[in-house]
């Protein structure tokens, strides 16, 4: 039997990225109940790959004890956008299917200083357009209430 393909997800923090894996689930049964693959194989291998512009490059491999674990990824290039493979094997099986692709980008101080920036102009840019209006309203530019020709009153 085949195992695998892990359920990933991937995250994004500052210069790195966050892969949450959750091992695939057996069809094994013991007493009726469903069992875990580490309740079969106690503790499990497994590999990421790490796919940029410049290629593929397997990270090494590392075992797991626990069902669902989170690793991450450092030292990575900040708006770099990176994806993600996870391969899982047990010593008695090293027959595996990857997970699919998964992809974000790394992100940076920068970014986030920018993101702050955006919103605090957006705020004042409303502002600034909101006291226009005002102004031009009680000047009588707009929403002029129509008093009648004096002829008809």
């Amino acid at each position: 039997a085949f195992l695998g393909p892990p359920e990933v997800n991937i995250s994004s923090c500052l210069n790195c990225i966050s892969v949450t894996i959750k091992l695939p689930t057996s069809h094994a049964r013991k007493n009726e109940k469903l069992q875990s693959l580490i309740d079969i194989y106690k503790d499990l291998d497994y590999g990421i790959t790490l796919k940029t512009l410049d290629g593929e490059h397997k990270r090494p491999r590392e075992k797991t004890t626990e069902e669902i674990f989170t690793t991450v990824i450092e030292e990575l290039y900040p708006n770099r956008n990176y994806c993600v493979s996870v391969m899982v094997s047990a010593a008695l099986n090293k027959r595996s299917i990857p997970s699919a692709w998964k992809c974000v980008t790394a992100d940076s101080v920068a970014q986030q200083d920018y993101h702050t920036v955006g919103i605090a102009g957006a705020i004042c840019f409303s502002l600034m357009v909101a006291g226009a209006l005002k102004c031009m309203h009680a000047g009588g530019y707009i929403l002029q209430k129509k008093s009648l020709p004096r002829t008809l009153v």
